[in-house]
Order: structure tokens, then sequence, then C-alpha cells
């Protein structure tokens, strides 16, 4: 089975010796940074230090208009995937302000644990209260997991809709799909092993789906950017469970490739924001929290960004969407026996030889 994350892999360790030694860091550093920039403020500033799974091309466009709103804030942006969030804030205890995820059971589990602080203000409390926990834990969008295929790929074929479809689809045509269908590798993907938890919550058929991408030599990933990437170039024939917001953005440069939501059920993730324990500018991390909350109400960046703000009346619109909530109950696969299990069931289905 090919892992197509190893070479990214590579390379962020790689960025992440760069960074410590640009740094100046005397210690050494556990978790691995993939991507880091520093949006200056000109003149006297404060700094405002963000750890985030956020992709730059997501997530600029927010800070820049961010620091129109409160100019004299600098911004330090950190990117690092869901489970090195969690190394550096649960394990290491690193400094930072804010910490954002798409990874809603790990972050509840930071602020579970006594590593987040509290925060309100009239924006938060203007949030529905699904959108947020313990005045902790605040969600800023809405986000489904899709079906990314590549329309070459599917010529001359029926489209699913459902996962049953996409079960028959695979087992029908095995000579069209082996090797060619792109999903998490729930072991090192915080937002994979979200979305995998929650599908078998709703449904059977993930277990039948995980085994007959198995059969048919599933290459494992460690985020839905490289996923989309490997569709566009006609490498993979499908990804599951692509986070929506990211394959939105690559639509316009990346001909050849189409989002299918399911009309069985469709898993939502609410992107959340925390602040830690360790934060040394609260107050400008509660002023980004505010503008996060209020994302609503700036369009222009919806259309910039492609993340769906968090709207009370979104699920009434599809019924289909079944939102993955904040709260005690995404910390049930958390717990190490059965995160064990669920993780050795996962394994014995995927990785058929």
């Amino acid at each position: 089975m090919r892992f197509a994350y190893f070479s990214a892999a590579l390379t962020t360790f790689a960025l992440s010796l760069v960074f410590s030694i640009g740094l100046g860091l005397s210690q050494t550093r556990a978790y691995v940074i993939e991507d880091h920039r520093n949006y200056t403020w000109p003149g006297d500033s404060s700094i405002l230090r963000i750890i985030s799974t956020a992709d730059v091309n997501v997530f600029e466009p927010i800070i820049v208009e961010f620091q129109r709103s409160y100019p004299g804030i600098t911004v330090d942006y950190t990117i690092v995937s869901s489970t090195e969030l969690m190394t550096a804030l649960y394990e290491e205890g690193a400094s930072f302000d804010l910490a954002i995820s798409s990874a809603m059971d790990l972050q509840t589990k930071l602020a579970n644990d006594g590593f987040a602080q509290s925060y309100r203000s009239d924006a938060t409390d203007a949030l529905p209260k699904w959108a947020s926990w313990r005045g902790q834990v605040f969600a800023f969008t809405q986000e489904p997991a899709v079906l990314v295929i590549s329309e070459a790929a599917f010529e001359g074929m029926e489209l699913p809709r459902t996962r049953e479809d996409v079960i028959t689809l695979l087992r029908d045509n095995p000579e069209r799909f082996s090797g060619r269908i792109g999903t998490y590798d729930v072991r090192i993907s915080g937002a994979g092993y979200l979305f995998a938890t929650q599908d078998s919550r709703n449904t059977d058929s993930y277990w039948r789906l995980t085994e007959v991408m198995g059969r048919l030599n599933a290459q494992l990933y460690g985020g839905s950017d490289e996923m989309i990437t490997d569709v566009a170039s006609g490498r993979l024939a499908l990804a599951y469970n692509v986070v929506g917001s990211y394959a939105a953005s690559r639509l316009a440069d990346s001909p050849g490739i189409r989002i299918l939501q399911y009309d069985d059920f469709l898993n939502v993730m609410l992107r959340s924001v925390l602040i830690p324990v360790t934060a040394q500018n609260p107050r400008g991390a509660g002023l980004m929290i505010d503008f996060l909350a209020t994302l609503d109400t700036r369009a222009g960046l919806e259309r910039l960004t492609n993340l769906t703000p968090v709207k009370s009346d979104l699920y009434a619109t599809n019924s289909a969407s079944r939102p993955i909530r904040l709260g005690p109950g995404l910390l049930v696969f958390l717990d190490q026996l059965k995160k064990e299990i669920f993780l050795r069931n996962w394994a014995n289905a995927i990785e058929q030889q």
C-alpha cells in the first residue's frame, strides 16, 4: 500500500528543523510544523500567536481583514496537523494565544482537561448554543465531509449519492478503482479520525465501505489537500471524507474535479477556536474570537475562503446534514481502550493483503 503522506512528512520534518534554527529555539521541539507565516504590523504592535490546522490559503484573508479591523496587531501564524497541535499544547505546554482546529474532539479534550481559558463577549453570547462549549471552545465554521471525484474517471457512470452507492460502484468496477481511492490514515489525522468515528456512529455501511476500499488498495493520506491534489492529477479517482471547504477552494484551479455531498447523511464538522492556558495575549485572542464568531456578517470573506460561517438555520435547509456537536460526547472515542479497538478494527479492514 502506498502511503502518499510519507514525502510530505519528510518535508514538514525538514521545515520543523529549519524553523527551530531560524527562531533560535534553545530546546528540541517534539511537534512538527508544516508552515509558518508572520503578518507583521508596521511600527509598535502587540503579537498574536496562533497555532492552527487551517492552511494559509484558507486563513490568510481572515488574518488580513482582522488586521484591518484591529490595527496594531502582528499575527504570528503556525500551521500544524491536529495531532501535532495536541502534542504542542497538551504535552509540551507550548505558548500560543489561540488554537484553531478542525478536530473538534481534540479541542474538547483540551478544554475538558484544563488546557483552555474561559472567554465571554457579546459575540460569543450570540452564537447558537451548539456552537460553543463551557465558554471555552467556540465554533466559527460549518464544513461538510464530502466525496471528491475525478470527472474523467467517472465518465459514463452514474454518480454515487449515498455510501451504499459508493460500495456498489467500487465492488462492480474493481479494475477502474483499484489503487485509485484516497482516504485518511486515521492513525495520524485528527480530522480523519473524527469523521471516521462519526461515520461509524451513523451507519453500519462505514465498516463495509472501509473493507471494500481496503480490498482495492486504498491510498492513505494525512490531510485533505494531498488527496485533492491527487484527484486533480488523475492519480486518484475519488477521495473519501474530504473537508468541503478545502475542496471548494481548489475547484477554480483544479479542473476536472467535482464535489459530491451525500444524500444519506452528511457529517458537518465545526472548526473551532480556544484560548490556551499558556496565552500571553488573551486580549488579542479575544478580539480574534469575536471576529471569527461574526464571520456570518462578512460575506466577502466567505467568498474568499469558502468557509461557511456558523448559521443557526443551516441544518434546516439540508435534511441530510448531521452536525457534529461540541461537548463531552466527543470524548467517547478518545478513551484509550475505545480508540485502540477502533484503530485496530480500522487497520484490519483497510490494510488487506
